[in-house]
């Protein structure tokens, strides 16, 4: 069974719709359907969507104006085109506008299947690490950052440093190593670089190595030619190809196996490659940027990682500190969250407490910036006074930097409860704190939040109803 995810289908052909929508259901997918452009867009406003498998032929709204209007709401979407023999060149370029892959028509089913299953687990690590571009905070740059305007927020030392190093790099062909734990914006930085440089406004690709097998990696950056394997029914250019004059972003280089590592050497030192099954050598000259959270240095000294490699991508290390190494930045990250999610759930929590911005620059966020952002959407989601204070604080954050002596189960009233009772309530508080979670993350969807909780769709409506859980919903 694959993993849960919502795929709409658009195509203007109804026997393309139905055999499709058979097959993915097939799979364990939801599907939402479509038989033209304009309705898939307004489909998508009221149901969140994690790949769009779209048609590039279509009266009205074709494919390549869904694939744009689709990719400005939401940079995130893995976006399938599905094409004629006749438009290969057409699906090349939408490629290169942000299509995450095309597949041409009639479609051999396996191929398919895959390029699903690939664009689905790239949706569900986008959504582990989101791209917080999504709307800009109404604050000044001496507040936010310098570089604020691209969605980088921070003051600090540390933040200051990186700003330096972005400058001086971004406009020269050097490569670019961006180093730091999950969480801390890698990629950010790495537009950042981008949106700084003369290759702002070519081509930006990204790639997420550990999103894909080892055995597809080398066809996806190189491409392939037709009949080169089962299911290569014809050539395609890889991402090295497409990107070529613009910026490859190469996320989580540290998963890529030894084997493919000497074919990236090769591309990355000659500038030169071939595709998969292909004869003729390819040059491109692509500006590359990688990224990691692995520790890469002890990689190399176990054999994990090649030297060579490693010192042709190392040549501008950036690494991004632990968001509890920048405590400075907290406040200002919870100021552009806070405002970004007014925005997005039409609220108006005006700030926080005292006491909560005490236990926030306390706490040391594990989790970095996707944490605090994630307990940023949480807290204006379920707001019912306009202020976060301690209430609605989960209880790691609650115990950050409290007086020695004051308990972090500080809702226990011991008066009433014993420890049986208390555990109970406890449990309780915990199971709708996960089913809160599961909810936020499937938006509210309660099929894809009972398999993120691995339990039945009857067992969690159940547990909704004992916990009170609906009404506070529809409050």
């Amino acid at each position: 069974m694959n993993q849960s995810a919502q795929i709409m289908i658009v195509d203007d052909e109804p026997n393309m719709i139905k055999v499709l929508g058979s097959l993915l259901r097939r799979e364990g997918y939801e599907v939402l359907e479509a038989s033209e452009g304009r309705s898939a867009l307004t489909a998508m406003e009221d149901n969140y969507i994690d790949v769009l498998v779209a048609d590039l032929r279509m009266p009205g709204m074709d494919g390549m104006t869904l694939l744009q209007k689709a990719v400005e709401a939401r940079p995130d979407l893995p976006v399938i085109i599905l094409t004629a023999h006749g438009t290969i060149d057409l699906a090349v370029e939408a490629l290169k506008k942000g299509a995450f892959d095309f597949i041409t028509k009639p479609f051999e089913w396996p191929e398919l299947r895959q390029v699903i299953s690939k664009a689905v687990q790239t949706a569900h690590l986008s959504k582990k690490e989101p791209d917080y571009a999504l709307s800009a905070a109404p604050a000044s740059k001496e507040a936010l950052g310098a570089f604020s305007d691209l969605m980088i927020i921070g003051t600090s030392a540390p933040m200051q440093q990186i700003y330096q190093v972005i400058d001086k790099v971004a406009d020269t062909p050097s490569t670019v190593l961006i180093t730091g734990e999950s969480g801390t914006g890698k990629e950010l930085i790495a537009r950042a670089i981008t949106a700084r440089s003369r290759w702002a406004s070519k081509t930006f690709i990204k790639v997420n190595c550990a999103a894909l097998p080892k055995e597809l990696l080398e066809s996806e950056l190189f491409g392939y030619e037709k009949g080169a394997f089962t299911g290569a029914v014809t050539s395609k250019p890889g991402r090295f190809e497409l990107a070529d004059g613009g910026t490859l972003f190469l996320d989580e280089i540290g998963e890529v196996s030894l084997d493919m590592q000497v074919k990236l050497l090769r591309a990355v030192q000659d500038k030169e490659f071939e595709r998969v099954g292909g004869l003729k050598t390819l040059r491109m000259e692509t500006r590359l940027i990688t990224a990691t959270n692995i520790d890469i240095k002890k990689a190399v000294e176990e054999g994990r990682f090649r030297d060579d490699l490693y010192y042709r991508l190392n040549v501008v290390n950036i690494h991004l500190p632990p968001l509890r190494n920048r405590k400075d930045d907290v406040m200002a990250l919870s100021t552009f969250f806070l405002a970004r999610f007014n925005q997005k759930f039409e609220k108006n929590v005006g700030g926080f407490s005292a006491e909560t911005e005490s236990r926030l620059a306390a706490y040391n966020w594990p989790g970095n910036i996707r944490e605090l952002e994630n307990f940023l959407e949480r807290a204006v989601l379920f707001d019912t006074d306009g202020v976060v204070g301690l209430d609605d604080l989960p209880d790691e954050l609650s115990a950050a930097g409290r007086e020695p002596g004051e308990t972090a189960a500080r809702w226990v009233d011991l008066q009433t409860f014993g420890l049986k009772e208390a555990v109970r309530a406890e449990t309780s508080r915990l199971e709708k704190e996960l089913i809160f979670k599961a909810l936020d993350q499937t938006r509210g969807n309660v099929t894809r939040a009972a398999r993120l909780l691995q339990i039945s769709r009857k067992s969690l409506q159940i547990k909704m109803k004992e916990l009170g859980i609906r009404e506070e919903l529809q409050k």
